[in-house]
This record gives C-alpha cells, sequence and structure tokens, in this order.
C-alpha cells in the first residue's frame, strides 16, 4: 500500500542502489574544490543572514546546516551533496591581492577590483539589501573605499538586481559612475525577465524550489549556490557598452580587456581580464558545473556552438596569462595549467554535446532518443565542473535539438496532440480506468520503474485531478525522482510536483508593482510592449483605439493603436484623428503603472494635458489582463483562460 500522508517518504531500495553506484562511480577522494572554495577566506556575516529594513530574512544560510555532514543521506544524490556543501562558502575572500570576492551572500558572486582610488563592483547580486551588505563586509575588511564603476557581465537577474545597494542616489543623478555592461544589456534585460516574466517566475518555483522545506528530503542548493534572494531588485539603464571584443577601459587606473559572447548562458554576455592583476573573469560561461542550454524557468535556447567557441577565443586571448580565474558563480581557481584545463573541458562539454546532438539527430533519432543515447566521454564524464548539477547532459542535448529543429520531430502522430486534460482522460480509458492504472503503477513503483509510473500517473491526474490515490502515488513517484537526481534543478523540480500535488499550490502574496527605478530604466517603447502582451485578444475583437502620446522630459512623441486585436505603436509621429492625446512626463507615466499615484490623481495635480475623449484610455485599459502570480503546473488548470 501507498503511505496516503502529505509528509515526505524515506529513500526507496532502487534509489539507494542508486546513490551507491554514483559513489563507487566519482573520484570522491579529491577535495582540491573544498580548498579552493576556502581559499583566500578574510570574513563573513553569521550564516550569511540579511534582512530588509522591515526586518524580514532577504537571505540566510542557518537552514541549511544539516549540510555540515559529509556524509550524503539516502534521500540525496551524493555528488549532489557534495556540490551543495562546496556552496555553504560565505564571505569575503581574496582572490589576488586587489581582487575579492563575495561569495555565499546570494545565488551568484560579486567581484571587487581594488583602483588607484576606488573599489570597482562587478555584478550586484539579486537584491538591493544583499548588494549592500556584500559591500559592507568588503568596506569592513578592506576600509571605505568610493565605487569607481559598476559593471554587468551579462543580463540575468542576480547579477544586476541589487545594483541600487551599491549606488547612493547622488551618484545615480549626476551619472558620475560609469555602469558598463555588454551590448543590447537592456533589450534582453527586459526581454528576458520583464516581457515573460510572469510565467517565468512561477516556472522558476519548480526550477529554483524556493517554497521546498530546506532539508534532506527537501531543497538542497540549485547547482549555481543555494537560492535566489527574496529582497528588492531595480534594474538600472548602463552609461557605457561593451560593443566588440578587443575593447579595452581604463577603470580607475586599471585596464580591462574584453571579450564579447552573446548568445551564450546569456544573450548579451562577456568575460575580460585584468593584467594588473593576471585575473580572468569569464562570467558564467566557465563555472564548477555543466550549465544550462535551456532552464527549466525558460528562456531563448542557448547556443552551445557559440559558447564553446567562446571559451577555445578565450584560450587564444589569454591562456598562459591568467594566474587566477574566476567567475560570476562558484569558487576561482588558480595556476596557468589548472585554469587552461577546465577551460579546454569545458569547452569541449559544450561541443561535444552539441556536435554529437546533431550527428544523432541527423541519424533520425529524435530529442528523448538522443537523450537515452549520448554519453559523455570519461574525460569530461570525472571531471567535477563537467557535472550537471544545474544543467544536464539529458536536458540539454534536447535544447540543441530544439534549437535546430523546433519541438516536433516530424511524427505525424504528434502534430497536434490532444492538450493534457482531454488526452488523459483518453488515455484513462484506454487502459481500463483509474483502478487498473493504479494497480500497476504501484507494481512498477515497486520495482523502481518510476520514470514510467510518473507519465502514467500524469494522464490519470489530469483526467481526475480530485483522484487523492493517484495524486498521493504521483506525488511518491516524483520524490523517488528527486532524491536519485544528480541535477540540482531536476531534484527542486520532482520536489515541489511533489509537495504541489499533496499540499495544493503554495499561497503566496499578490505580485508587487515593477519598481519605479527599474520601470526608468525601460525604453518607453519597452514599455509599451509590455503593455501589448497583456491585452486580451479576445475582449478587443472589433474595437479601434487611437491614442497620442506626448513625452515633455523625454521629448518622445508616439501613437498608440488597438486594432485587429493587437496593440502596436508608432514612435515619431501624432495621428490627426486620434480619439484623445496625452502630455506628461515620461516620469509621470512611471509613477502611474508602479501605483504610486493613479491617472485620474495625476490628471488633477496638472501633470496630464488632455485633448479629445479621455475615456478611450479607460477603455482601453479595461481590456488588459492582470496575469497571475501562481497557475497550476502538475495538474489541470482550475480556471478557464480566454
Amino acid at each position: 500500500m501507498i503511505d496516503a500522508s502529505n509528509e515526505p517518504k524515506d529513500a526507496s531500495a532502487s534509489v539507494i542502489a542508486q546513490q551507491t553506484a554514483m559513489l563507487n562511480a566519482l573520484p570522491f577522494s579529491d577535495t582540491r574544490d573544498f580548498d579552493d572554495a576556502a581559499r583566500g577566506f578574510l570574513g563573513t556575516i553569521e550564516n550569511a543572514a540579511i534582512t530588509n529594513p522591515q526586518g524580514r530574512t532577504v537571505w540566510s544560510l542557518e537552514p541549511y546546516g544539516f549540510l555540515s555532514t559529509e556524509e550524503a543521506p539516502p534521500t540525496v544524490n551524493p555528488s549532489l551533496w557534495r556540490q551543495s556543501r562546496l556552496n555553504m562558502q560565505h564571505g569575503l575572500f581574496e582572490v589576488v591581492p586587489g581582487v575579492y570576492q563575495v561569495r555565499g551572500l546570494d545565488i551568484a558572486n560579486m567581484t571587487l577590483i581594488e583602483g588607484d582610488s576606488g573599489v570597482i563592483v562587478v555584478d550586484t547580486l539579486t537584491s538591493i539589501e544583499g548588494a549592500r551588505a556584500a559591500l559592507d563586509l568588503y568596506f569592513r575588511h578592506r576600509g571605505v573605499k568610493p565605487v569607481a564603476a559598476v559593471i554587468f557581465t551579462h543580463t540575468h537577474t542576480d547579477h544586476w538586481g541589487g545594483a541600487r545597494g551599491v549606488l547612493e542616489e547622488d551618484v545615480l543623478a549626476t551619472a558620475s559612475v560609469p555602469i558598463i555592461a555588454p551590448n543590447l544589456f537592456m533589450e534582453h534585460a527586459v526581454s528576458e525577465n520583464i516581457i515573460a516574466g510572469p510565467a517565468m517566475l512561477r516556472r522558476a518555483q519548480y526550477q529554483f524550489g524556493p517554497l521546498l522545506a530546506k532539508g534532506a528530503r527537501g531543497q538542497v542548493d540549485c547547482g549555481l549556490g543555494k537560492s535566489m534572494a527574496a529582497g528588492s531588485v531595480a534594474l538600472l539603464r548602463p552609461t557605457d557598452l561593451i560593443m566588440a571584443t578587443g575593447d579595452r577601459r581604463v577603470i580607475d587606473g586599471v585596464e580591462f580587456e574584453f571579450q564579447m559572447a552573446p548568445n551564450s548562458e546569456a544573450p548579451a554576455e562577456m568575460h575580460f581580464f585584468i593584467p594588473r592583476y593576471k585575473v580572468l573573469n569569464l562570467a558564467e560561461n566557465c563555472t564548477h558545473n555543466f550549465h544550462n542550454l535551456l532552464p527549466f524557468r525558460g528562456a531563448d535556447v542557448r547556443d552551445a556552438l557559440a559558447w564553446s567557441k567562446y571559451l577555445g577565443e578565450a584560450l587564444q586571448l589569454w591562456d598562459g596569462k591568467a594566474e587566477a580565474m574566476c567567475g560570476q558563480h562558484h569558487w576561482p581557481v588558480w595556476g596557468r595549467e589548472r585554469i587552461g584545463m577546465m577551460i579546454r573541458q569545458q569547452r569541449d562539454l559544450y561541443k561535444f554535446a552539441h556536435d554529437q546532438t546533431i550527428r544523432l539527430m541527423n541519424h533520425g533519432l529524435t530529442a528523448a532518443e538522443i537523450a537515452e543515447t549520448i554519453q559523455l566521454p570519461k574525460s569530461l564524464e570525472g571531471a567535477w565542473h563537467g557535472r550537471g548539477y544545474y544543467g544536464h547532459i539529458r536536458h540539454n542535448v534536447k535544447a540543441i535539438y530544439q534549437k535546430y529543429l523546433g519541438w516536433y520531430d516530424a511524427n505525424p502522430v504528434n502534430l497536434d496532440p490532444l492538450p493534457p486534460v482531454e488526452s488523459g482522460r483518453k488515455y484513462v480509458e484506454y487502459m481500463g480506468g483509474a483502478d487498473a492504472i493504479l494497480a500497476r503503477a504501484r507494481a512498477d513503483f515497486d520495482k523502481g520503474e518510476f520514470r514510467f509510473v510518473a507519465q502514467a500517473l500524469g494522464h490519470l491526474v489530469f483526467a481526475e485531478p480530485d483522484h487523492a490515490t493517484a495524486r498521493a502515488l504521483l506525488a511518491d513517484t516524483l520524490e523517488q525522482l528527486g532524491y536519485a537526481a544528480e541535477s540540482a534543478t531536476w531534484r527542486n523540480a520532482y520536489l515541489f510536483g511533489a509537495q504541489e500535488l499533496r499540499l495544493g499550490m503554495p499561497k503566496v502574496p499578490a505580485r508587487p508593482p515593477m519598481p519605479r527605478e527599474t520601470l526608468a530604466a525601460l525604453r518607453t517603447g519597452q514599455l509599451w510592449d509590455v503593455l501589448g502582451i497583456r491585452l486580451n485578444g479576445p475582449k478587443a475583437e472589433g474595437k479601434h483605439i487611437v491614442l497620442n502620446w506626448n513625452f515633455s522630459d523625454t521629448g518622445e512623441t508616439f501613437v498608440l493603436n488597438l486594432e485587429n486585436c493587437a496593440l502596436t505603436y508608432a514612435e515619431g509621429v501624432q495621428a490627426e484623428a486620434a480619439d484623445a492625446s496625452f502630455t506628461l512626463a515620461r516620469a509621470t507615466l512611471d509613477e502611474v503603472i508602479a501605483k504610486l499615484t493613479s491617472f485620474p490623481e495625476a490628471v488633477a495635480a496638472g501633470k496630464v494635458k488632455l485633448a479629445g475623449n479621455p475615456m478611450k484610455l479607460a477603455e482601453l485599459m479595461g481590456l488588459m489582463d492582470e496575469f497571475p502570480r501562481m497557475f497550476e503546473i502538475v495538474e489541470p488548470k482550475r480556471v478557464v483562460v480566454r
């Protein structure tokens, strides 16, 4: 009988056997990573605990105290346990004299490079609170210095979200401190984190597991670090863009040599070398795990071939010159030979995955078949930094397949299948009903055939979402898959799916408004793009609305046009026959969107000048959807969306 309680269960005998096999297969006696992760330690914050001004915990490693035990429990893959323990190192570390890193105060690192009179901050963590704490920790051990520049290595939130925590208001107002980023930073930061943000944030709960209990039967890590910080985030617009490989900047007396790496780990990303310190920083393209080519939260598929070539180019540029290499996750590597070996192995890891996927694809194998067939060479299989703690070879090859051929495997059976609920009902009917499925599933569960049990029970849950026994057995099945997973993201996804089947979706606060600082960093056209994705097409059927916008502070003019159930805009023009026209400061629009004021209040305060029929704006806004923070994933949608 399956235990139908909502509590996490023990590891099954088959999972324990898999854990033992992993212990025997990998070089656990190699402890150099532990030495490197602790090297250069200067000091830390107790438990890495960070709170916001209201006293709410933004980040803390205290809940991960269970990782102090060296031996992995049966409910955690021993390779993942090792990585999870390495990611517990936290505090300020010296890379070389003059270059320092704050690690373990967020999922990402802050790198601090001392110039002639100040400090250059590379990546500012996820949260404003975390960035302030990291900079204060540096000041405590290295003395207070002015921030001479901020560098964003790429477009992901955990590398720019805290920038407001290292730059004061007066600095932002005068733009006296350069903010340096790769070309097209703003375009991709917006498209990756804002336009698809509502769906992405929900999916990220499965990837990172923030709503799972921390523990040996819950969330232990996410591969790159522990999890995402839960503080305040603001996007600041760069003031200086790096445009090409070979570009140089002298910042506070320190020369930087840059290498562009677009469409690798991020659509806009760059590396740099600092000759003064002989330090190489490869951002997030050479970390201590096999990275994601398509994260579970969703993103554009990353280009494994380009990724490999950028690492090869980095070798051509700097091999033999760097004496230390650090990234924006994990711990550094020292010594020219070890640095060169790690870059070569990482280069070949992405090249192997790419080339062998394409080879098998051209033999006619589908993405799922390639994932079952491909096997890393022994030289890469045994390299700890090549293990799939965040990305994994089994889902990265599917991403490569998708990049080249898309979702369709060319079998017409899969061209237009029924959606999950309708499909689930037919599967249950064909398989003889719920009782027959459950009987077979229990037998296969006992044999450890969890992958197919999950597939079969998934159909049953979508056909009969309130079937308590089916939900309980599917939850137990996903849990065993999670216990066995070496990839932290796989573990989190499986365990969070099990939790939601048992307890339902967690209750979370409503989505907060977009921060004013982030809004101010967006171009006005990007704001209209964000508005366009909220338009409910069916509600807009037959409507035609034309609105003129004139922004007094930026000098911009726009025509916003609703027609054919699509919201479009034209820049630099005004429509003669507009339904209404609005003249206001762009800053006022930001305040309205951030819900610091309302449009009628702004009109009453004289901040908006009107012409025509202003109710047409109200009509347009009445056609906008509000996106839910939560929606069902492992069971059918409870609310019908049209």
